[in-house]
């Protein structure tokens, strides 16, 4: 499904297909981990279905050239466990098996990235911007205020970790989502996280945590089920 004209949803993930550019937000490496040494006990679980979803991705598109992740590869802000080593290997390994480069947006969480990215030569940065569509990927816990962002006319961002809680009857399920909208005159789209132990955030009853979101009223969800469906503007969900 196309969000917006030549950038489309597959899964999780964004294809931006001119420049053949797959974006992925929030993976969060080393959650498991770090619930269980806050006594909360975790299945771990968390890599091989990071791996399999990857899979199921890269199988629906062609080689790509660019696989972007928009900040939190990592979960943990402290020192990188042997653990997080071998899950954040086995993803990179991954990736650069079905694309020609992998790039990391710098988040949050990613304090101590820096010694596994430099183990596979894998850059870094704040943002990045693709010029010929005009497209900007960042984290999205600031507001940027640089030349890119400014010319920019489209903004890919993670963080939020949206998710809508949907209730038939009784019973109440979350689903992730991605959101379109608006800041200014610039097209938003704020992408689901890829931490498939967790739905993420209800963004029709919880706090919004994102600078881009100014009035969730006027963003359109796309609901990730067995398929993509839109939703339409959450207003209307708000209001039943």
């Amino acid at each position: 499904m196309e969000i917006y004209p030549g950038i489309k949803i597959i899964g999780l993930a964004l294809l931006v297909e001119k420049s053949r550019t797959l974006i992925i937000a929030d993976i969060h490496i080393g959650f498991e981990e770090s619930m269980n040494k806050q006594g909360i006990l975790i299945p771990r679980f968390q890599v091989m279905d990071t791996i399999e979803s990857l899979k199921s991705i890269f199988i629906k598109t062609d080689r790509v050239k660019k696989t972007v992740i928009t900040g939190d590869f990592k979960h943990e802000f402290g020192s990188i466990s042997m653990q997080e080593w071998e899950d954040s290997m086995k993803i990179i390994d991954l990736i650069l098996e079905n694309s020609d480069e992998l790039i990391i947006v710098k988040g949050n969480h990613d304090i101590f990235l820096g010694p596994i990215a430099k183990k596979r030569g894998i850059s870094i940065i704040d943002y990045l911007y693709l010029s010929n569509e005009k497209i900007y990927i960042c984290h999205g816990n600031k507001m940027p205020n640089d030349n890119d962002f400014k010319r920019a006319k489209t903004i890919i961002i993670g963080h939020q970790h949206p998710a809508i809680s949907l209730r038939e009857g009784s019973r109440t399920e979350r689903y992730k989502c991605f959101l379109k909208g608006k800041l200014g005159n610039k097209n938003v789209i704020v992408m689901p996280s890829f931490l498939h132990i967790s739905e993420g955030i209800d963004i029709l009853k919880e706090n919004i945590i994102s600078p881009f979101i100014k009035d969730i009223n006027e963003f359109s969800a796309y609901v990730v089920g067995d398929k993509t469906y839109n939703f339409g503007k959450t207003k209307r969900l708000l209001n039943k």
